[in-house]
This record gives C-alpha cells, sequence and structure tokens, in this order.
C-alpha cells in the first residue's frame, strides 16, 4: 500500500505514465473528478474483457481455426487480463487493512 508524505493511503489507478510506471491518486473523497473517471475506466475495461472472452472462446473452439486467428485472439486476451489484474490490484490496495 502506498501512502503520501503525511501517512494518506493512496489509490492505485487503472492506467500508467507514459513510461509504464503506476499513477496514484492522494484524495479521501470517492466521489472526486479523477476517482469517478478511474472507477468508469474500471467498469468499461471489465466489460471490454468479458467481450474478448466472449468472443475468442467460439475462435478457440474451432479446430479449423488459423494461426493468425489464434494469436490475434491470444493478445487480446492478454491485454484483458493485463488489465483484469490491474483492477484487481487497484481494487485490492483499497480494501479496509485487518
Amino acid at each position: 500500500m502506498m501512502r503520501d508524505g503525511y501517512g494518506k493511503t493512496l489509490r492505485l489507478l487503472p492506467w500508467t505514465t507514459p513510461e509504464g510506471a503506476p499513477c496514484y491518486l492522494s484524495t479521501d473523497d470517492p466521489g472526486s473528478r479523477l476517482s469517478v473517471m478511474a472507477d468508469e475506466l474500471e467498469a468499461q475495461l471489465l466489460a471490454s474483457a468479458a467481450v474478448v472472452l466472449r468472443k475468442a472462446k467460439p475462435l478457440l473452439a474451432e479446430a479449423n481455426a488459423g494461426p493468425r486467428e489464434l494469436r490475434f485472439a491470444g493478445v487480446r486476451l492478454a491485454e484483458a487480463l493485463q488489465d483484469a489484474l490491474r483492477i484487481a490490484e487497484c481494487r485490492g490496495a483499497r480494501l479496509p487493512e485487518r
């Protein structure tokens, strides 16, 4: 869990810097503009992952699927999994400590 200089917990955001470094938000307001934007992006990414999975399943079951189609599906599935894992990390970091 990341904290700012005052001990306040930072929220891991579902996007990164152009260099790939994580982005964090320091706020206590879940209704702040950036918090809402992050929530909306998480929902969109999860919805997109569901579509990718729904489209990839029949292709992967197809015995005659070609290597290009399978590679495309694999790359999209890997991207969707990466997004889902990032969201799980973001949300898990916001769970109360025990």
